[in-house]
């Protein structure tokens, strides 16, 4: 087991807020206001975005929208403004946000039909991505992971590895025989799309970060404090849309899938309590001070202290 030397969770702050606090923040920020105005467009003209999409896409879409309005964009906008007053819990749960917003937008970019939102879309998607990308890169991993080196991991870890591994078998299961009979698998051909953007983030990008993350916090590997708590915000963030679509579909006359509902409700609940533990407040480390290089922006604007980062 990799064990982490303690050090003051002031150090662990700076750590990030000296250098990620600023562009990264305010780019996120107006992503999800960008978002946000393009989600109340959606919703008030459905036929207008949405109407070349089969119903089943229209159902999800809605919900997806109504969740990135109500949840989401505001989710960012208060943890951005948390983060930059120095809560590092704040900037780890605001990074799953963010990362969430991202995979989404890759969805609509390439998924509906171009419309009046098309650039919106993709304006959203590159400050998204841009922002995800300059906040990952931004923190220092050994701080952070001082910071939560006695946070309860393993429940945080095996969630993750079981919930990939899950939805692997999952994916696999809708994508092997239908490509094996030479067909589309269920969950494209409902939606009328050559390929499920969906099936394609998830087993190349996301499924196997939470699988190695999740491991690697077993192990006690310092990086993977960065990316756990990301991880678990993003899971239950995924939950909300899918646990929303059948009342949407009930509403529009279509067959509601209720049968979703008990796995994926739990699985939200579990991210929530799992996200919770790992990063309630501590009693502070001791330890020597560490010199953590910030920027000349923050230098000159240094982050508020936050008592219980």
């Amino acid at each position: 087991m990799t064990t982490v030397t303690s050090r003051p969770a002031s150090a662990a702050s700076m750590a990030w807020a000296g250098r990620a606090s600023g562009v990264w923040l305010r780019l996120s920020v107006t992503a999800a206001l960008l978002a946000a105005a393009g989600n109340i467009y959606a919703l008030s003209d459905l036929e207008g975005i949405y109407g070349r999409e089969t119903s089943a896409f229209v159902n999800q879409a809605i919900a997806q929208d109504a969740v990135d309005l109500a949840v989401v964009s505001p989710a960012i906008a208060v943890l951005a403004f948390l983060a930059r007053r120095g809560s590092l819990r704040a900037y780890l749960t605001w990074l799953g946000a963010v990362a969430f917003m991202t995979y989404n937008y890759v969805i609509y970019t390439l998924s509906v039909h171009v419309g009046p939102l098309f650039l919106v879309w993709v304006a959203v998607l590159g400050l998204s991505a841009f922002s995800l990308i300059g906040g990952l890169a931004a923190l220092d991993g050994q701080a952070v992971a001082a910071r939560f080196d006695r946070a309860p991991r393993r429940p945080a870890g095996w969630l993750l590895v079981i919930v990939a591994a899950l939805f692997t078998m999952l994916w696999l299961k809708d994508i092997v025989p239908a490509t094996l009979a030479g067909r589309l698998p269920q969950s494209v051909s409902e939606l009328a799309l050559p390929s499920s953007p969906v099936h394609v983030l998830d087993l190349s990008f996301f499924l196997p970060a939470a699988f190695i993350s999740g491991a690697l916090l077993l192990r006690g590997r310092p990086w993977a404090y960065t990316t756990a708590p990301g991880l678990l915000a993003f899971l239950a963030l995924t939950g909300l849309p899918i646990m929303v679509t059948p009342f949407v579909a009930q509403t529009r006359g279509d067959e509601p899938a209720w049968a979703v509902l008990p796995p994926i409700v739990g699985i939200v609940i579990a991210c929530l309590a799992v996200l919770a533990g790992l990063m309630r407040p501590l009693p502070r480390a001791t330890g020597t001070p560490v010199k953590v290089p910030v920027s000349r922006t923050d230098r000159r604007h240094p982050p508020h202290q936050d008592a219980a980062a």
